[in-house]
């Protein structure tokens, strides 16, 4: 089983972390994008909707949830 946490606090999150992430234009499905991290483009500690990311691929959108397997085993 994988451990997972919310996305809501920015320290949780680091470059080439394994996240979930909803995209403006998916805000209203909630529809979820799973990729790796390459910049954290929210400045504050924490943000209700989830730290703004961008993905390896591009993507940008708020973290919902953090793996942290990934994460540990770095």
């Amino acid at each position: 089983m994988e451990k997972q946490i919310p996305g809501t606090q920015r320290s949780n999150i680091r470059i080439g972390s394994s996240v979930d992430i909803v995209q403006k234009h998916h805000q209203s499905t909630r529809e979820v994008t799973n990729g790796i991290v390459s910049r954290i483009l929210t400045k504050s500690a924490t943000h209700p909707h989830g730290i703004k990311v961008a993905l390896e691929t591009g993507e940008i959108g708020r973290v919902k949830i953090i793996y942290l397997d990934n994460l540990l085993s770095t």
